[in-house]
């Protein structure tokens, strides 16, 4: 009994911590690591770069553990949705998995819509660079959205496994940048 009890607080204490969002190595002001990615957008595959995606705006970049998995169908179909509002504020959107290209070519269509890319990292160097790496299942990405201003800083992070809250605090997020050319 005392066992079990004991096991119950520690997968308690797992996932709460997984879910904290204290536990992202990139701090708000932090700068991020720039990189390139094969991504797909709507089946194709192209060639993602982040510094070009900031060059434009600031980028929302989330990462996932599984395309096709249930709750991460249900968080690239809400940032679908949202696609238009963060594009009206000048962002990007741009999601990230450890799943494969061709698998990641399929879910842009079915789950992304078509409205968004997604980008393949097989060998999980994008997502150790920004800690998204999911520590009690290393062969995924953890829930993580960030925030990417201009500059090439996270302006915000969130971590919750759940992934209703994603869009919702993202966008809040850009709301909340400072304008382009607006006085200091």
């Amino acid at each position: 009994m005392a066992r079990s009890h004991l096991h119950r607080i520690a997968w308690m204490t797992v996932f709460s911590a997984l879910a904290h969002p204290a536990w992202a190595a990139l701090d708000i002001g932090d700068p991020v690591p720039k990189f390139t990615a094969n991504a797909a957008l709507g089946g194709k595959t192209f060639r993602y770069s982040l510094a070009d995606a900031l060059a434009k705006g600031p980028v929302v970049l989330y990462f996932f553990p599984a395309a096709d998995s249930n709750d991460c169908s249900i968080e690239a179909h809400a940032f679908a949705e949202a696609v238009d509002q963060f594009a009206a504020l000048g962002a990007s959107v741009i999601g990230v998995s450890a799943d494969d290209i061709g698998t990641l070519s399929k879910f842009s269509v079915k789950s992304c819509q078509s409205r968004f890319p997604v980008a393949s990292d097989e060998g999980k160097t994008v997502i150790q660079g920004f800690d998204a790496l999911m520590q009690t299942r290393p062969d995924f990405a953890n829930r993580l959205s960030y925030v990417i201003s201009p500059d090439g800083k996270v302006a915000y992070y969130y971590q919750n496994l759940n992934p209703d809250k994603h869009v919702e605090r993202t966008l809040n997020a850009v709301k909340a940048l400072p304008k382009a050319g607006a006085a200091k």
